[in-house]
């Protein structure tokens, strides 16, 4: 089971890595200098696109990899105590009810010897 942990831990982080360059190499819609400055308004934002070319496509299965893969190593870790199962768990004791002791007669101070 811990072989199959580090197996998707490394398909996890090469699809991450592909990812992250998938989505750098692919130009943006509407780069021209027109809707830098609010002039594409002829397009709108739900338009009329052209068909997926291979960076499109490659980041959509490469998404989809990635959060498989999340949910993968989330079912696969191993079973090992979290942080907050390290805090010791002092079962709460029931609060004694304190009494005061008996009130005693206080003695009168002894006064300093002179000197």
């Amino acid at each position: 089971m811990i072989y199959a942990y580090y197996a998707v831990f490394v398909l996890h982080i090469i699809a991450c890595l592909f990812l992250i360059g998938v989505v750098l190499l692919q130009q943006g819609k509407g780069q021209d200098l027109a809707s830098a400055f609010g002039g594409g308004g002829t397009q709108t934002a739900f338009g009329p696109r052209g068909s997926a070319n291979v960076l499109s496509r490659a980041t959509t299965v490469l998404a989809a990899l990635f959060m498989v893969t999340s949910l993968a190593l989330s079912m696969l870790r191993p079973q090992s105590r979290s942080v907050l199962d390290k805090i010791p768990s002092a079962a709460p004791s029931p609060v004694a009810a304190v009494t005061p002791p008996p009130a005693t007669p206080a003695a009168p101070a002894a006064s300093p010897a002179n000197h």
